[in-house]
């Protein structure tokens, strides 16, 4: 079977990057692609590098042409996913790149986000521990998907080991994330013009006021079967002069007895098996390098037992594995195809 897709916001990084996957994907047909502002517009135009779509022209994004599709991407702004979401009852998949699906708390939502509250949906991190499960278990047959922010996840694969294998106390989190200025999007800021970050590092969101807080400390407390109230996380995110990629280094106190085998252990045993969250030989570190293009997370893990902390270092291609490269691999569990199809574990060097 073909399933019939339409891509919204196919002008910006996460639509082209969605769009880019898809392309090599032989269950689906990319049919439809809107934008906004740069509606009527060849797709070509915005996406040049997207050479086999060149046929495809942008439309308005409207409830009325999104319809009539197996699966809608939405790859909106934050707060603009949920007037179409409403609208797409009939649609069989629809799965969003935005936040307006990922928190269960109101709460939490007004406080980091504010405006409309819409229901949460399944989180689109397969790999992810929930409970004795995983996240992989609750989207398969899934018709609505979250896909997640890229911070998020990126910090919540590396430290939900050790918080559900009860080896660090998650009342202690601090992490800090170098990160690059595509997660924020294409639309023009002038914070992050070429001539601003270029030669410098620029922390942003200090204080615990970024808005993937929130969603960490969800994802952390569902793996160990919590409340979010049980994790308390410093979270420093700083713009790096590279186009895309997360370099997150991640600590926490080391529980009291625990050995570093049991440490180790209980990485392994969470990622051994899987293809696109890979545990690093001891000693060994990832760089953003290693994971352009690719949909995997690669993490190293050191004991710091003079500062009593585990440290975890992981780096993601944010738009493919943190974004993009999720919500697509979360589509094939949804449907029933294969996992890792139109997805790779190899990155783009040098």
């Amino acid at each position: 079977m073909t399933y019939s897709v339409a891509v919204s916001g196919a002008s910006g990084y996460a639509g082209g990057e969605i769009l880019r996957i898809l392309a090599a994907h032989p269950d689906v047909e990319i049919r439809t692609v809107t934008a906004h502002s740069n509606a009527g517009q060849q797709l070509i135009e915005q996406q040049p590098h997207l050479r086999s779509l060149a046929h495809l022209t942008l439309q308005e994004t409207t409830p009325e042409v999104l319809s009539g599709h197996d699966i809608v991407f939405l790859a909106l702004p934050h707060g603009q996913s949920g007037q179409y979401t409403d609208a797409l009852s009939d649609t069989p998949l629809v799965i969003d790149a935005g936040a307006d699906h990922r928190l269960e708390s109101m709460t939490e939502w007004d406080r980091f986000y504010g405006g409309v509250f819409h229901d949460p949906w399944a989180y689109g991190v397969p790999e992810l521990l929930v409970g004795e499960g995983r996240q992989r278990d609750l989207l398969r047959g899934a018709t609505r998907i979250a896909a997640p922010g890229c911070n998020a996840s990126t910090v919540s694969l590396s430290l939900a080991p050790g918080v559900a294998g009860g080896v660090i106390d998650p009342g202690d989190i601090v992490t800090v994330l170098a990160v690059g200025p595509s997660g924020a999007g294409k639309s023009l800021k002038p914070h992050l013009l070429g001539s601003e970050i270029l030669g410098t590092a620029n922390p942003y969101a200090v204080g615990g006021s970024h808005r993937h807080i929130p969603e960490i400390r969800q994802a952390l407390a569902a793996a160990m079967s919590e409340t979010a109230a049980a994790i308390r996380i410093s979270f420093t995110p700083v713009i790096v002069p590279m186009a895309r990629g997360i370099l997150a280094t991640s600590s926490a106190p080391i529980v009291p007895g625990v050995t570093d085998d049991e440490i180790r252990s209980a990485w392994e045993r969470a990622y051994g098996d899987e293809t696109f969250v890979q545990l690093l030989p001891a000693g060994h570190f990832p760089r953003t390098a290693d994971v352009l293009g690719a949909n995997t997370a690669l993490m190293g893990l050191a004991i710091d037992r003079d500062a009593n902390r585990v440290i975890v270092v992981t780096a993601v291609d944010n738009l493919v594995k943190g974004t993009a490269g999720a919500a697509v691999q979360s589509m094939n569990i949804a449907l029933g195809l294969p996992e890792g199809r139109a997805l790779t574990v190899n990155g783009v060097a040098p």
